[in-house]
């Protein structure tokens, strides 16, 4: 039963890092991030990638975060069920978002350096960009955060767990923006 618990906890503790990427396309539009520019004859990131969606996604995280921290405050007012002490999280939570939203603009660079096209499929690139970014921006700021909810002991089922989730959460949502009319392509 402990197990299922970290695996669960560790899962709602990275919650903040799935929202960005999928308000990014809500919030999208209006200046690019590379201001139509090219490095090596291609895009650098692409039409796909904009400020608005850039900053709008990460601030979703965050504000989902937030509220992430105001539930879990109702059973856990000390340690808000792992994120720690409240402004240590606020900084979890902004590293979790923001790390997510410079994962997949690092994705996206990749997949224009191999010439790929917007919206083409990159099979694990395309489903873990994210988590790597949200990941290593993390362990940067709060590495005792990080090892502590993923690396340590039994933890490390966390990290497992989300990494083994992750492929069949990230077509679900694909799939449901592609019927809502925000993507282009199901995946």
């Amino acid at each position: 039963m402990e197990a299922i618990t970290i695996m669960v906890l560790g899962l709602w503790l990275f919650l903040p890092a799935m929202i960005p990427n999928s308000a990014a396309v809500v919030f999208g539009g209006g200046t690019k991030i590379d201001f139509g520019r090219s490095w090596r004859g291609r895009r650098i990131f692409g039409d796909g990638k904009s400020w608005r969606g850039f900053f709008g996604g990460a601030f979703s995280g965050i504000a989902f975060g937030l509220v992430l921290i105001g539930i879990s405050s109702i059973w856990d007012p000390v340690d808000y069920w792992g994120y720690g002490p409240f402004w240590d999280n606020v900084g979890v939570i902004a590293c979790l978002s923001f790390g997510a939203v410079l994962g997949d603009l690092c994705g996206a660079f990749i997949k224009r350096r191999l010439g790929m096209e917007r919206g083409q499929k990159a099979p694990v690139l395309d489903q873990y960009d994210f988590v790597i970014g949200a990941f290593l921006l993390t362990a940067l700021f709060h590495p005792e955060w990080v090892y502590s909810t993923y690396v340590e002991g039994w933890h490390i089922l966390a990290l497992l767990f989300i990494l083994l989730i992750m492929f069949a959460v990230h077509r679900i949502v694909n799939i449901i923006g592609y019927r809502m009319g925000l993507k282009k392509e199901p995946w």
